[in-house]
C-alpha cells in the first residue's frame, strides 16, 4: 500500500471538505447536520497551523484519501494539555489500512509534543470499527452518555475514549 502521511496544506482544502461533507450528508461520525462550505473548513484548517493541534492527511494515488486532526477539547484554559482526535477517511478508501497509519502518526505528534498530555476520541456508539482501531492503539473506554444528539430522525449514543500520553 503506497500512502504517504504529511501535514495538510492549504491546497487540501476542498479534498477536506468533501470527506467531511460526506459523512455530514451519509453517517453518523459527525453530529454536523448541514455540510460545510470550503471558507468554513479553511478557518478549521488554519486553527491547525499549531503543533499541539496538527492536521495530517493521507495521500493515495495523488489524491487525499483521510484525514487526522487533534483539536482544542473544550474551551476552557485548564483543558489546554487535553486534545480531541478525529479521523475520517474518505469513502473510496476506507478498510484499506489508512486510518491506522493516520493514527499512527497523528499519536507519533501528540507523545512527542510536551504541551499534550490526553487525547480523547467522542465516537458514535456503534461505530465497532473505530472503537476497535482506537483499542488497537491503547484507548481506554471511559464512559457513555446516552441520546445525546439526533441525526436522520433517531437519537445517538457517544462513547469516550481517552490515551494518556
Amino acid at each position: 500500500m503506497d500512502i504517504m502521511i504529511r501535514k495538510a496544506e492549504k491546497r487540501d482544502i476542498k479534498e477536506l471538505t468533501y470527506i467531511y461533507n460526506y459523512e455530514v450528508e451519509n453517517g453518523v461520525a459527525t453530529f454536523d447536520i448541514y455540510p460545510k462550505t470550503e471558507e468554513e473548513r479553511e478557518s478549521w484548517f488554519m486553527e491547525h497551523s499549531s503543533s499541539v493541534h496538527p492536521l495530517l492527511v493521507a495521500v493515495k494515488d495523488g489524491k487525499v484519501a483521510g484525514y487526522a486532526s487533534l483539536s482544542p477539547y473544550r474551551d476552557k484554559e485548564a483543558y489546554e494539555a487535553t486534545v480531541e482526535l478525529s479521523v475520517y477517511i474518505h469513502s473510496e478508501y476506507r478498510k484499506q489500512g489508512i486510518a491506522g497509519k493516520l493514527m499512527e502518526a497523528v499519536l507519533k505528534e501528540a507523545r512527542e509534543n510536551p504541551k499534550i498530555h490526553t487525547v480523547v476520541s467522542v465516537i458514535t456508539a456503534g461505530n465497532e470499527a473505530s472503537i476497535h482501531l482506537h483499542e488497537r492503539f491503547g484507548f481506554q473506554f471511559c464512559g457513555r452518555i446516552c441520546q445525546v444528539g439526533v441525526k436522520f430522525g433517531r437519537y445517538l449514543d457517544i462513547d469516550n475514549f481517552q490515551l494518556m500520553v
